[in-house]
């Protein structure tokens, strides 16, 4: 997965949820972030990638996420 790609959290409390990638972590994990979902380490085999992307610096901002996945949706 690359920095950008939207996914779908497909466990854990906030299953369902549209997060976008904002780094790659330790092997395995990334660090996501959502409208409904505070930034955090998930596992890759937890995510279902949607095959879109969206334009955004590594690490960028909560309101920076948001705002870039209201303009794909």
């Amino acid at each position: 997965m690359e920095i950008g790609s939207v996914c779908i959290k497909t466990k854990g409390r906030k299953a369902g949820s549209t997060v976008v990638v904002l780094s790659k972590t330790e092997k395995g994990k990334v660090l996501v972030d959502g409208p409904k979902v505070k930034r955090k380490e998930c596992n890759v085999l937890h995510l279902f990638p949607i095959g879109k992307e969206v334009k955004i610096k590594e690490g960028a901002g909560h309101e920076e996420v948001v705002k870039a996945l209201k303009a794909v949706f």
